[in-house]
């Protein structure tokens, strides 16, 4: 029980719910500090506790997912981002975030503090960010608003990354209406350390100092962890001073100034500012240590006058960090931040009371025990009722004979009409405003593979990373629809020729007091839980983003972003997805199934809304994989791509493109056109074979028992689909590269 008073206005329940608090948390505060907290404490509390800090309705299911395994060095929730060991002394960090609600409001800077926070998690650890990536969903492209949105997110995400000098090698954009108030913007940052060399969020040693470092603390951003924790109104705009502004020169300041800090031994821990500022940063260190601090406002950096307290403590002004010293190395410090010209000072200094006190020209303003602001010290934590979403019945009417099969001919109008679907086309529109080859480590820029790949520098391996989620499979089963998100990231990796190590997640959903989405939440979960288990691929930590919803109840579909990391070791091959040489056969790993359910075919040319999620068999992916990573390490493929949203026939376009090459394959008889051509079943990749190396190829497909069946050739550019001449592969690559630029110039 705190023993002072401190000075300010007593809190009334009528500012509690206005900030977000609930009636019982408000009475649950009053309890933990033994009387009524004044508005900057209840402030501190209601941050602290949003959705968007504590994860309170969240963390009991978050807790059953897999942490363990023998590449983990940090658990997750242990600090600030992933870290697993990848031999040779390294260690990659990596971490995936959301950035919705401030992208929605303002979406240049929305999606531009969102690449620059997600970043500060990785080289807050003590790791060089390498490399970028993000997934990023929209509404209906043919809307204005939509139109404006993908270009300031695109923008924002191009200028911050280019001038921070990290490239951006790969990423997903989607479009569908459930996303036009709520776009998603999910931003994924990788790094490589030294293990051993990498630091934590700590705070101890009594007596020494907090510098905090970087930019000056403005207004901007001002309860964006509450607003983040919310519902989008049409009264939302009014919260743009919840958007933080970002600046990337800046940022590459600070990063390399904490990596030399790093050098030294006069760091105890640090943390970057991120949601809730200085409140978050201060308290979860102090927190985890068991310690506590004093802290002087007063003695910020402002870049605004007449700043108060609360505004100063919830301030989420971008590029800044927190650092504990030890006592007595002031001067090793000062000089660093000296010599890349950051702002800097001492606000406080580690108490072992195990309270966060907070002061404003001498007089205390908050006295609050640090473990009671924190995800898993005092923060509230939930068990929130689910109950199966009245949409499922709509999906179980679904019969595949109530569609009817599409002729040859009309394969041809299926194909373009792909090809040019906002979802399938290029997305050149979009990449080619980010730098990919900053850094000169990107593998993949003049060899495309379904993985992103880029070298470690100073070593003999490779680094693959995606993010994948389909989220209409995911609203149509969120079970099975999750376990195909970790599944398709997997694929992904394996196609590229990496193992998959680990990964992270950003579960993106609509308001988790809805039992329904929070049925969709909790089953989307389990999924992931079930599918890493298999693969072998430990939770590393991420984000969860709820309130993904609009105020008439217009949820998104549930999107749990999957971003994954796998390893190339040594001489190992990286796998391409382009065909090669004309001649060589394809080849199809995995089972054909007469299976249109959910696929793009269904849901937009046929308009078919409600379908069940795809054929899927999680044994047999895995058994896919490793399948497929046996074949590439004998070298004997040429080509690998996995069959994913339009299907099999927008798959060998894809690799035919990227080869300039066209392709002539023949279908089963006993699977339907439509199904053979453009479902999406799982568990399916296509492979190129030189001609030299058919035996052995067919040899180990035998031995291993490989699902395995031969479509047809490579060809010179041409398209032959069952003896029926498509055109030439210049007839649709057109309509694919153009597309997207269309739908948006």
């Amino acid at each position: 029980m705190s023993q002072t008073q401190p000075v300010g206005n007593i809190a009334t329940t009528e500012q509690a719910l206005q900030l977000g608090l609930r009636p019982e948390e408000f009475e649950k505060i009053k309890e933990i500090l033994g009387r009524t907290p004044n508005f900057t404490e209840l402030s501190i509390y209601s941050v602290m506790w949003s959705e968007h800090c504590s994860y309170k309705n969240s963390i009991v299911w978050l807790k059953t997912l897999p942490k363990e395994g023998e590449k983990m060095l940090a658990k997750a929730g242990e600090e600030n981002a992933g870290l697993i060991d990848i031999g040779d002394g390294l260690a990659c960090c990596f971490k995936i975030e959301s950035h919705n609600h401030p992208s929605a409001i303002e979406p240049y800077q929305g999606a531009a503090t969102g690449v620059g926070g997600i970043n500060r998690d990785i080289f807050s650890m003590g790791a060089r960010p390498i490399a970028q990536l993000n997934s990023l969903r929209f509404g209906n492209i043919e809307n204005e608003r939509t139109k404006w949105l993908v270009r300031g997110v695109v923008k924002g995400i191009g200028d911050y990354g280019n001038a921070f000098g990290i490239p951006t090698v790969g990423g997903e954009v989607y479009f569908d209406d459930c996303y036009q108030i709520n776009p998603l913007v999910n931003a994924m940052s990788v790094g490589i350390a030294k293990v051993g060399k990498t630091v934590s969020a700590i705070s101890e040693g009594l007596g020494n100092p907090v510098y905090i470092f970087g930019s000056a603390t403005g207004k901007d951003g001002i309860h964006g962890a509450a607003f983040a924790s919310k519902d989008i109104t049409e009264d939302s705009a009014k919260d743009l001073p919840s958007v933080q502004v970002g600046d990337p020169f800046w940022e590459k300041l600070i990063l390399e100034a904490s990596l030399e800090l790093l050098e030294t031994d006069a760091v105890v821990g640090m943390q970057d500012m991120g949601a809730a500022g200085i409140t978050c940063s201060t308290s979860e260190m102090s927190a985890k240590s068991g310690t506590g601090m004093k802290v002087w406002l007063d003695k910020v950096p402002m870049r605004q006058n007449g700043m108060k307290d609360w505004e100063i403590l919830l301030s989420e002004s971008q590029e800044r960090m927190l650092v504990i010293v030890k006592k007595g190395k002031e001067q090793i410090v000062e000089k660093i931040f000296e010599k890349w010209d950051l702002t800097f000072a001492i606000i406080g200094e580690v108490t072992d009371t195990e309270r966060v006190q907070y002061f404003m020209n001498g007089e205390l303003r908050a006295d609050i025990p640090g473990e009671s602001l924190v995800l898993g010290g005092g923060a509230p934590v939930y068990h929130r009722e689910y109950i199966e979403p009245k949409y499922f019945k709509e999906i179980e009417k679904f019969e595949i004979s109530q569609v009817e099969d599409c002729s040859i001919e009309e394969a041809i109008i299926i194909t373009k009409y792909l090809l040019g679907h906002p979802n399938i086309a290029s997305r050149q529109w979009v990449y080619k405003q980010y730098d990919s080859m900053v850094g000169t480590i990107n593998q993949t820029t003049n060899a495309p593979s379904d993985a992103a790949v880029v070298k470690v520098k100073g070593s003999n391996k490779s680094i693959a990373m995606t993010v994948d989620c389909n989220s209409r499979y995911v609203y149509a089963n969120p079970f099975v629809g999750a376990q195909i998100a970790v599944s398709e990231a997997a694929r992904n990796l394996v196609c590229s020729g990496a193992e998959p190590a680990a990964i992270t997640n950003c579960l993106n959903f609509g308001n988790p007091y809805n039992p329904e989405v929070y049925y969709q939440f909790v089953y989307a979960v389990k999924g992931i839980g079930e599918a890493c288990k298999k693969f072998g691929t430990p939770v590393t930590g991420g984000n969860v983003s709820f309130y993904n919803q609009s105020s008439d109840d217009n949820a998104v579909f549930p999107t749990p972003t999957i971003g994954m990391v796998g390893i190339i070791e040594g001489r190992k091959k990286h796998m391409t997805l382009d065909f090669k040489n004309e001649g060589d056969l394809i080849y199809m790993l995995g089972i054909s199934k007469n299976d249109i359910a959910c696929s793009h075919y269904l849901a937009h040319y046929k308009k078919v809304a409600m379908s069940p999620a795809p054929y899927f068999n999680l044994e047999e992916e895995h058994k896919l994989h490793q399948d497929l990573l046996s074949l590439i390490h004998a070298d004997l493929v040429q080509s690998a791509h996995d069959v994913s949203e339009g299907g099999l026939m927008i798959a060998l376009m894809e690799s035919a493109m990227a080869g300039n090459l066209g392709f002539s394959i023949i279908t089963r008889n006993d699977i339907r056109l439509d199904s053979a051509l453009f479902g999406e079943a799982q568990g399916r990749i296509v492979v190129s074979v030189n001609p030299v190396f058919c035996t052995a190829f067919e040899a180990l497909v035998r031995e291993s028992s490989i699902v395995c069946e031969i479509l047809g050739k490579v060809t010179a550019g041409t398209i032959d689909v069952n003896g029926h001449e498509f055109g030439s592969l210049k007839n649709f690559s057109n309509t694919y590269d153009t597309a997207l630029e269309n739908y948006l110039s």
